[in-house]
């Protein structure tokens, strides 16, 4: 018997947002009419009382239901199959493999498994495949004696094919990224605001490091071979942008950052993005927005491997039970970010 993983307020959350990234890890009982969906089922919700959850369908038949004839929720394994018999192919392949070809292994059209693999995985197979090697790539530039080498050593077939396919993605040129900002000018600040000091660097790219309770050892630590320029009239306009941002809740889109991580964390902290002020989301949902359901614990140490606070606002994520779980800067600070974003009552601890 397959026990469900994900806790029923998970369940209901992801039910409500119809979100298709949970299709395949439960299904949802609707006790009423005897009948089981997927989360992204496009008929009428039903009342929470008279839902139950189940981790497959097998589940949901023992206790009597039938499958619903609108979204097929039995079908959603057989999706869950030919995207990871795809990662597979992907990761294990020396070359690009063709859209064509890793369709005709699941018996899908070229089009149909396109947009099953990026409900999945957030990604296409081919954006897939570029993040890979760019993860690859970051690996082998820490490890590798040369950035030419860590280039071939990636799977790229030369230099110009990995500059190309990783402009604007890396920030920092590879030399740089693997040297500790080698040739690269950091400027900074450290400002007062209503939650205590904070400090904000960047790049000639967007900010690189926003925290709290730290100074300028913090960026010798992590860019020790990197030009640091305290303040400065180019720095003073995105200072003023972080700060009005950090004080006054809202959309942080348009402020550009200069960050770097594995493909999972980039998409984590594209999720935290989308995260609008005044709500929260747990690990589970997390998880699943980034693309991969099971990797609960992965999408908390990605929220912690997060180098821009506020700007990638990982303070949005709590647990399941409500409440605020751990935060890098202390829990004070986590709590103030939400209650004036207006996600928690100044009641919860």
């Amino acid at each position: 018997m397959t026990e469900l993983m994900i806790e029923p307020d998970d369940c209901w959350h992801a039910v409500l947002a119809r979100d298709r990234a949970f299709d395949g890890r439960f299904v949802t009982g609707v006790l009423t009419t005897g009948i089981y969906c997927r989360p992204s089922c496009a008929a009428r919700h039903p009342r929470r009382e008279n839902v139950a959850f189940f981790a497959d369908g097998a589940g949901a038949r023992r206790a009597g239901l039938r499958p619903c004839k609108r979204c097929c929720p039995d079908d959603v394994s057989r999706d869950e199959r030919a995207v990871l018999g795809a990662i597979a192919a992907i990761r294990a392949a020396e070359q690009p493999l063709a859209l064509a070809a890793l369709a005709a292994e699941t018996g899908y059209s070229p089009t149909h498994f396109q947009r099953v693999f990026t409900r999945h995985t957030g990604l296409s197979p081919a954006a897939y495949a570029r993040a890979l090697l760019a993860e690859r790539a970051a690996a082998a530039l820490t490890d590798e004696g040369s950035v030419t080498g860590a280039i071939y050593a990636a799977g790229y077939s030369g230099p110009s094919r990995f500059y190309a396919a990783n402009a604007g993605r890396l920030g920092m040129v590879p030399s740089a990224w693997a040297n500790g900002g080698r040739d690269v000018t950091i400027r900074w600040a450290v400002v007062e605001t209503a939650l205590g000091a904070m400090l904000v660097a960047a790049t000639t790219k967007g900010v690189c490091r926003l925290s709290f309770g730290e100074g300028r050892a913090a960026l010798e630590a992590r860019f020790p071979h990197a030009e640091l320029i305290e303040g400065g009239a180019e720095f003073s306009a995105l200072l003023d942008l972080v700060i009005a941002a950090v004080e006054t809740p809202g959309d942080f889109a348009h402020i550009p950052l200069d960050v770097k991580g594995t493909a999972f964390q980039e998409a984590v902290w594209r999720e935290l993005r989308r995260i609008p002020a005044g709500e929260t989301r747990s690990y589970a949902q997390l998880a699943a927005a980034a693309g991969n359901p099971k990797a609960m614990r992965a999408a908390g140490s990605a929220n912690g491997a997060n180098n821009v606070a506020v700007l990638i606002p990982c303070h949005r994520v709590i647990r399941s039970d409500g409440s605020l779980g751990g935060y890098a800067y202390g829990l004070e600070i986590k709590r103030k970010l939400l209650e004036q974003e207006g996600a928690i009552g100044k009641d919860l601890l």
